[in-house]
């Protein structure tokens, strides 16, 4: 099974270990979650690099041992699969990179997951994974809302398709972005809504702050001052993650006399 940082059930009972795992990445915790994986193989190897890509993202910190971690999956991927998914988590480091300014590495990505496209079939597994995050290069990178709206409505389906909660909530928190964008207030409210719902459900603690957040820009009062001050003591409880919601949770600036 080929992991990804951004796909998953949260808990698995029959097995201990990515009960283990989920549950430390769940709280912010990915170098004690990365550290339980020995990179013997290609699907922990990936994993374990996922998690650390994923900690990049949230805290833009620790880019060289994601960066050591990634080599080490990319030479233990013997199949088009595992091959396919280490070009996914490339393209996504090479994308956190660029969005939070250590180096441009827009052109990484895009060849990245490029490379992943050629060896992810349509309908297979990781495909979902790989369409939410060329979705993310169109809105974040290339500015393209339509692009990205059709990546992101691929990924979701495919997210139904195989069961995949996790990346569910993902798509319906940036479908929602964009309708809010539109001025598409019910329908972002609506997407919003789900992420928050299936974030609580799955235990996905580092997630709900920016889920709480992102509903709170399509409500109303008081209700949206009610959900940034929650998503405020989230972010307070996981030590400032993830980085990038602190301008979105700051408090309005004292009115002057």
């Amino acid at each position: 099974m080929a992991y990804t940082a951004m796909s998953g059930n949260g808990t698995t009972p029959d097995d201990p270990l990515q009960t283990a795992v989920w549950r430390l990445r769940s709280r912010a915790c990915w170098v004690d979650a990365a550290a339980l994986l020995q990179p013997v193989e290609a699907g922990l190897a990936l994993q374990r690099a996922s998690l650390l890509v994923e900690r990049c993202l949230y805290t833009e910190q620790g880019w060289q041992e994601a960066e050591d971690a990634l080599r080490t999956a990319e030479a233990l991927a013997h199949t088009d699969e595992e091959r396919g998914a280490a070009a996914c988590e490339r393209g996504h480091l090479a994308y956190a990179a660029t969005l939070h300014g250590v180096r441009d590495r827009a052109d990484e990505a895009r060849a990245a997951l490029g490379r992943a496209a050629a060896l992810i079939p349509p309908g297979a597994v990781g495909r979902a994974l790989l369409d939410f995050r060329r979705g993310l290069l169109a809105e974040n990178l290339a500015r393209s809302p339509q692009s990205a709206r059709a990546a992101y409505r691929r990924a979701h389906a495919g997210a139904v398709a195989h069961a995949d909660p996790l990346l569910l909530s993902f798509t319906w928190r940036h479908l929602a972005g964009l309708a809010l964008r539109d001025g598409e207030l019910a329908e972002a409210r609506h997407g919003f809504a789900e992420s928050l719902r299936i974030r609580e459900e799955l235990g996905y603690l580092v997630g709900t702050a920016p889920a709480l957040a992102s509903l709170a820009d399509a409500e109303v009062e008081p209700e949206a001052s009610r959900l940034r001050e929650e998503a405020r003591r989230l972010f307070r409880l996981l030590g400032g993650v993830p980085t990038w919601l602190s301008q979105q949770l700051a408090p309005p600036p004292a009115a002057t006399a």
